[in-house]
C-alpha cells in the first residue's frame, strides 16, 4: 500500500510540472504576439540628410586638405628638445649615448667635439631628444630634400623637426638638425683617433713628440712638425694608412724619405730611413712594408720621423693614430 502511494505521489508531481511548463510557453507566445511590430521611419531618401548650420557646424574639406590631414595623422614627429649632461669620472661618449638612446655621432656633432678622447670630467654636453647630427649648409641653395638624399634619411622628418618646408632653399652657414643621420666614416675615425695605424709595429720610444721643443742641434726653441719614434736600426716601417706613394727622395734634413697621399686631403711622411722598399706610384696598404728605420739626414740616432698633413698643414699624429 505504501509503495502504491509513493508512485501516485511521483506521478502527481510530474503532471503538475508538465502543466506549469505548458502554461509558461503559452504566456511567452502570447507576449510575443502582442509586441508592437508597426515601428517604421518615414520619408527616407537616397541622399544624405541635410543638417542645419544652427544645429551642427560643418567644414567642407578639399581633397588636398583631406590628404594633408591623412599625412599629418600618419607622420607624427616629436619636437626636438635638449637636456644637459655633466661628464663624470670614467664616462665615455659611447656610454653616455646608450644612456640617452642616441648615437655617439649625435653627441660628437651637437657638441662640436674634435677629439673624443679629450672629453673632460665636469664638461657639460648637450643631449638632443633624438639621434641625428647637426649639419651646416655648405652652399647656398641646399634644401632639406637634398640634405636628406646625402644622408639617406627622411626629408619630411628633417623639415618637421626644423620647422621648415622640405623644398626651401637654405643659405650657406645655416645649421639644422638632421634626424637619424650619421657622420661619414672618415670624420668619425678622425674624431675617435682611429684613422691612422702606427707605422712601427715593433717596440719604439717616443723620443720627440709633436709641437714646440728645444732643437737637439741648436738648442733654440723650434716647432717639430711630426713625432720621432726611436727604434733599432732596420726596424720595418709600414704605411700608416692606405694610399699611393707620391714621393721617394733624399735631402739633407730628412735623409731617405717617402710621402704617401691618402684620401680626404691627408698625406704622411716617413723620414731618416736606412732603406726604402717601395717605389713612386705604388699603391700601399697598412700591411705594406715601405722601408726600414735608419739615421740618414739630420739625425742623432736611428729613428723614424713621422708627419701627417691635412690639406697641406701638419696635424698632431697622436690624435689620429689608434
Amino acid at each position: 500500500m505504501k509503495v502504491n502511494f509513493r508512485i501516485f505521489k511521483i506521478v502527481a508531481i510530474s503532471l503538475c510540472c508538465f502543466c506549469a511548463g505548458i502554461g509558461l510557453t503559452v504566456l511567452s507566445v502570447f507576449a510575443i504576439n502582442k509586441t508592437d511590430k508597426t515601428g517604421m521611419g518615414g520619408f527616407e531618401t537616397a541622399n544624405p540628410p541635410l543638417v542645419k548650420e544652427s544645429t551642427l557646424e560643418t567644414t567642407e574639406l578639399s581633397e588636398e586638405d583631406l590628404l594633408s590631414q591623412a599625412e599629418e595623422l600618419s607622420f607624427n614627429v616629436a619636437p626636438l628638445t635638449y637636456q644637459t649632461y655633466r661628464v663624470k669620472s670614467g664616462d665615455m661618449i659611447g656610454f653616455i649615448a646608450d644612456k640617452y638612446n642616441v648615437t655617439q655621432d649625435t653627441i660628437i656633432s651637437v657638441n662640436n667635439i674634435k677629439q673624443s678622447r679629450l672629453i673632460q670630467v665636469g664638461q657639460y654636453l648637450k643631449i638632443p631628444s633624438m639621434p641625428g647630427i647637426l649639419y651646416t649648409v655648405r652652399t647656398t641653395g641646399e634644401t632639406p630634400e637634398t640634405i636628406a638624399k646625402k644622408y639617406d634619411v627622411d626629408a619630411d622628418k628633417i623639415a618637421k623637426v626644423n620647422s621648415l618646408i622640405k623644398e626651401v632653399s637654405l643659405s650657406a652657414g645655416a645649421s639644422l638638425f638632421v634626424p637619424d643621420a650619421e657622420l661619414d666614416w672618415v670624420t668619425r675615425q678622425e674624431i675617435n683617433g682611429d684613422l691612422f695605424h702606427r707605422p712601427l709595429k715593433n717596440r719604439y720610444w717616443l723620443s720627440s713628440p709633436y709641437g714646440w721643443r728645444s732643437s737637439p742641434f741648436t738648442g733654440k726653441r723650434s716647432f717639430h712638425g711630426g713625432m720621432d719614434m726611436a727604434a733599432n736600426m732596420g726596424t720595418p716601417i709600414y704605411a700608416s694608412l692606405d694610399g699611393r706613394v707620391t714621393t721617394v727622395a733624399y735631402n739633407e734634413t730628412y735623409g731617405n724619405y717617402v710621402i704617401i697621399t691618402h684620401h680626404s686631403g691627408y698625406k704622411s711622411l716617413y723620414a731618416h730611413m736606412s732603406k726604402v722598399t717601395c717605389k713612386k706610384g705604388n699603391f700601399v696598404y697598412t700591411n705594406t712594408k715601405i722601408g726600414e728605420v735608419g739615421s740618414t739626414g739630420l739625425s742623432t740616432g736611428p729613428h723614424l720621423h713621422f708627419t701627417i698633413y691635412k690639406n697641406g698643414k701638419t696635424v698632431n699624429p697622436s690624435s689620429l693614430i689608434n
